[in-house]
């Protein structure tokens, strides 16, 4: 197989082990928080796809599936907090 033949897939940037805040909108609605969610739901399923396709070939980098199966858990967390943020679990 030549380097031609492999299908190519971009750097994941930073340290993928230490979760980064979710910047707060600063009072942004509703909205906002949706479309954010939807952006990070996206990331993280075109990384599961990612990593799917770099399982099914052999050999596979086992270091950068790696980093994108943590990439992968800190969008996870990002989304939980943004939801929570926007359906607060109030306990009366």
């Amino acid at each position: 197989m030549t380097d031609g033949d492999r299908p190519s897939f971009g750097v994941i940037e930073g340290d993928a082990g230490k979760a980064e805040p979710v910047p707060d909108p600063g009072g942004a609605n509703d909205e906002a928080l949706q479309m954010k969610i939807a952006e990070l739901e996206e990331e993280h399923r075109d990384l599961d796809q990612a990593i799917i396709s770099m399982e099914e070939r052999m050999p596979y980098d086992r270091l950068t599936i790696g980093r994108m199966k943590k990439r992968k858990l800190v969008l996870k967390d990002q989304i939980e907090e943004l939801r929570d943020r926007l359906f607060p679990d109030i306990i009366a």
